[in-house]
């Protein structure tokens, strides 16, 4: 079945529909299939569509010991709602043992060898026991994003994608979050769109695109994850 999966003929990436996505998602990946999060509202929602149809992915939670306590209290209450665990997966590197070998404040200086250590290598680590991987990714996420299949091959971890939720607009999965009154960060209630690490998180302003308080002033929109040099391109061709 994998080796047919990586093909990317056989994926299928023409289902919209979350519920077809899971359904498929389900009779592939039965096991051992891995919700990478950080918590964002897309991410709990594509995990109670998950649950509704009777898929149990394994929740990954990066803990990078920079979240915000807001995201790691509400990784609790998704415990207990849900009544599933979350998997905490840690950097190797205390935040200690990271000033001492690259400095303080790393993310202050190269963002970008911060997020290798302490979210891009631990999450490899993680796939590399996985089945499948599931994420929360939309197309309208950000100009990054445009290019996002519902279903996918990722060359980088060698393995197959499922982003339920890529045709999704914003409102529509804050309709959902409200309607089943799902727990989700109050960031998002003060103005933060995208929520990740603190010290380079911040809101956004109208009009702003949702990863703008990401990193804000700083060309890096993407902490690494995920991978997507052609509508990288794509968004440099139209700014």
């Amino acid at each position: 079945m994998l080796n047919m999966l990586q093909s990317q003929t056989a994926l299928p990436s023409h289902l919209h529909d979350p519920a077809e996505v899971l359904s498929w998602a389900q009779r592939c990946f039965p096991r051992d299939l891995v919700l990478a999060s950080a918590l964002g509202p897309q991410s709990i929602v594509a995990l109670d569509l998950a649950l509704r149809q009777g898929l149990r992915p394994n929740v990954v939670l990066l803990d990078t010991g920079l979240l915000f306590d807001q995201t790691l209290e509400l990784a609790d209450r998704l415990e207990q709602r849900f009544d599933i665990p979350i998997e905490r997966v840690q950097p190797t590197l205390s935040l200690e043992d990271q000033a001492e070998l690259h400095g303080d404040a790393l993310w202050e200086r190269d963002p970008a060898k911060c997020c290798e250590l302490r979210k891009v290598g631990p999450l490899a680590n993680r796939l590399s026991r996985a089945s499948a991987w599931m994420t929360g990714l939309r197309r309208t996420g950000s100009l990054t994003r445009t290019d996002v299949e519902s279903v996918e091959w990722d060359n980088v971890h060698g393995l197959v994608k499922v982003n339920p939720l890529a045709w999704w607009p914003r409102a529509r999965v804050f309709q959902h979050l409200h309607e089943n009154k799902l727990p989700y960060n109050p960031l998002l209630d003060e103005g933060y769109a995208s929520v990740g690490c603190h010290p380079c998180t911040s809101p956004v302003r109208p009009g702003e695109d949702e990863r703008a308080g990401r990193w804000r002033g700083r060309a890096k929109t993407e902490c690494g994850i995920h991978h997507r040099q052609a509508a990288v391109q794509q968004a440099e061709s139209l700014s």
